[in-house]
């Protein structure tokens, strides 16, 4: 039979890897797999989508939106920021674009 103490460091365990990242993420990737050669440009343009509740979602996170917001007509780097609230209770997601 499995002990008092055992079974809560296992509850324990099992929740420390289950709820990683559950209250809150906020993260910034590229959408870009050769770096070293990135060239951002001189102008900056984003676009975000956002989700609410599970239930409703709105926005337009697209490359092209993201230009058009820059100014940009030759795209040469992107990155994706992700910022979310419990389990995705509340979600933004925003294109960040670099170009000319």
């Amino acid at each position: 039979m499995i002990s008092f103490r055992k079974l809560i460091w296992l509850v324990v365990i099992v929740l420390g890897f289950g709820l990683t990242g559950c209250a809150y993420v906020n993260t910034k990737t590229p959408f870009d797999t050769d770096l070293e050669k990135t060239d951002l440009g001189t102008k900056v343009g984003t676009a975000e989508t956002y989700s609410l509740l599970w239930l409703v979602a709105w926005g337009d996170a697209s490359y092209a939106a993201a230009a058009r917001d820059g100014g940009i007509t030759v795209l040469k780097h992107a990155d994706q920021e992700t910022f979310q609230v419990l389990l995705g209770l509340y979600t933004r997601i925003r294109v960040i674009v670099y170009g000319d």
